[in-house]
């Protein structure tokens, strides 16, 4: 072949790969079930490689949990599956190390059941609710417009709605996205009374009653506090505050956007159990509850002796745990301030059972519940329904990029800049939201029928087993203390007696004994 036939063919070479190359650029700009192509197109394949491979890369590449033990390394796998609706089998047993100490696992029964037609719903709503709301075991736990992108709160609420599950706003207010396709709302007021303040940062009831009225706002929360940062406020710069968020927040726009760490409308227990039978009022009769990370046992039980005294309590509290994630919050406010979800959990739970108002008080669980047996352990120690932030997240198309906190978010969930959201097709992953809770769901009930009940209610502290030690395994029954309806207040036994002694209703904090 003579030189110039040869150059010839290899300019041909060169234009076709360069035709190849755009024209796969163009499929991957246009497409839209993945998220990373159409921000970054044909560069983003390399992702999706890397992903096929990750089974030889997982032994270098080990997440952690919050307590330093290996993150469950088919967690996200199971998350993205669900949400695409690929089958959830795999070969070969479980990698687990099954006789770690701290390995916790469900008891399942000699005589299973059949898995119930349809999962099963709590109602939400005490004596002095009038409109109770029927709640289903997964929902869409706090997380802000402003934090979150708008299509990204559009795919999780339109989600929402073709599931039939709850969507909590959190605390940045309640914005048309939130209303746009119609989901079940929680609505979420924090200490910034975002949607509902005045002018000076107060809580302002009219324009509170006005927004609980929706009918799209099945309950209203107050937030004390937050897993991943407790006791302390945020901070959203005078740039980041656009016309959008500030017409949501109720704020100026361009100007600096404050969360103060503690709440204005109360100063003690008593103050706080009467604000949110406020808020249940205002709303209209709507359930009315709060959320918190626990932090000392004598806080809640004040706060239990406070809706003694009162006469009512809130219709739910969800407890929300250390180990919950956040877009950005102050790392050793992170890892070392409140409590796990376990022990939070149990504690609110007993306090409640122990000053005889569980009965009139639904709980709520976040933090790390990603899988059906996270539904199943938390139903368990003590919760009626739960919430998931990061797993609904990654079901609308989050990578864990961890650019959250710097507006580059390359899925398009975490940004404000209207070009990186485009990356995020609402109808695509809203639907992947969809499919991910139904698939969850129906597998906690699968494993419920495993363990031979078919209704949450049945489930017992005897059902969730722990190895204490390389050769102990101890059911939650055995390793910890369960109080009887009323045993506080009628004779609370030593182990929770100077607890409940030195818990007020006029103040939080220890009274005369130190804090637990």
């Amino acid at each position: 072949m003579s030189p110039a036939k040869g150059s010839h063919a290899g300019l041909w070479a060169g234009a076709a790969g360069i035709a190849g190359v755009a024209g796969l650029a163009a499929w991957d700009a246009l497409q839209r079930k993945h998220s990373v192509l159409r921000r970054y197109p044909v560069l983003g394949h390399a992702r999706y490689l890397l992903e096929d491979i990750r089974p030889e890369l997982q032994q270098y590449f080990v997440e952690r949990d919050w307590d330093g033990r290996p993150y469950d390394r088919d967690t996200r796998t199971i998350i993205y599956e669900r949400a695409k609706g690929v089958a959830q089998e795999k070969p070969y047993g479980t990698e687990l190390d099954v006789n770690e100490v701290g390995h916790e696992y469900l008891v399942h029964s000699a005589a299973p059941l059949e898995k119930p037609d349809a999962p099963s719903r709590v109602v939400v709503g005490g004596p002095d609710c009038a409109k109770p709301y029927s709640m289903a075991l997964l929902n869409v736990s706090a997380m802000s417009f402003g934090a979150l992108s708008a299509n990204a709160i559009r795919a999780l609420n339109k989600g929402a709605a073709m599931g039939g599950f709850a969507h909590d706003t959190g605390e940045g207010g309640l914005s048309p996205y939130h209303e746009e396709h119609g989901g079940d709302l929680v609505w979420e007021v924090g200490t910034g009374y975002f949607g509902c303040r005045t002018q000076d940062g107060d809580f302002d009831p009219h324009l509170f009653a006005e927004t609980a009225a929706k009918d799209q706002v099945k309950t209203v929360s107050l937030k004390l506090s937050q897993g991943a940062k407790p006791g302390i406020g945020g901070v959203l710069p005078g740039a980041k505050v656009t016309a959008e968020i500030a017409e949501t927040r109720k704020v100026p726009q361009g100007e600096k956007c404050v969360s103060p760490p503690g709440h204005r409308v109360f100063s003690t227990p008593v103050e706080l159990i009467e604000f949110v039978a406020r808020m249940r009022e205002l709303s209209g009769g709507k359930p009315a509850g709060f959320k918190l990370c626990v932090g000392s046992r004598v806080d809640v039980l004040a706060m239990c002796k406070a809706m003694l005294e009162v006469g009512t309590a809130p219709d739910f509290i969800i407890v929300d745990g250390a180990e919950g994630g956040t877009g950005a919050a102050p790392i050793e406010f992170e890892d070392h301030v409140g409590s796990p979800l376990t022990d939070g959990l149990m504690t609110v739970h007993n306090a409640l059972v122990g000053a005889g108002l569980r009965d009139r008080v639904r709980i709520g669980a976040s933090g790390k519940v990603a899988g059906g047996s996270d539904i199943v352990k938390r139903l368990v120690q003590g919760a009626d329904y739960t919430n998931a932030a990061r797993a609904m997240m990654m079901a609308a198309g989050c990578i864990q990029a961890q650019r959250c906190h710097t507006d580059k978010c390359p899925s398009g969930v975490a940004t404000q800049n209207a070009w990186r959201q485009r990356a995020l097709d609402v109808p695509d992953k809203s639907e992947r939201v969809r499919r991910y809770q139904a698939a969850t769901v129906d597998e906690a009930m699968a494993l419920m029928a495993a363990m031979g009940v078919r209704d949450p209610g049945d489930l017992t502290p005897a059902h969730l087993r722990r190895r204490v030690t390389t050769s102990d395994v101890r059911s939650y029954a055995e390793i910890f203390e369960w109080l009887a309806p009323g045993q506080l207040v009628a004779d609370a036994p030593e182990s929770w007696a100077a607890d409940w002694a030195a818990a007020s209703p006029d103040r939080f904090g220890p009274v005369a004994a130190p804090v637990r």
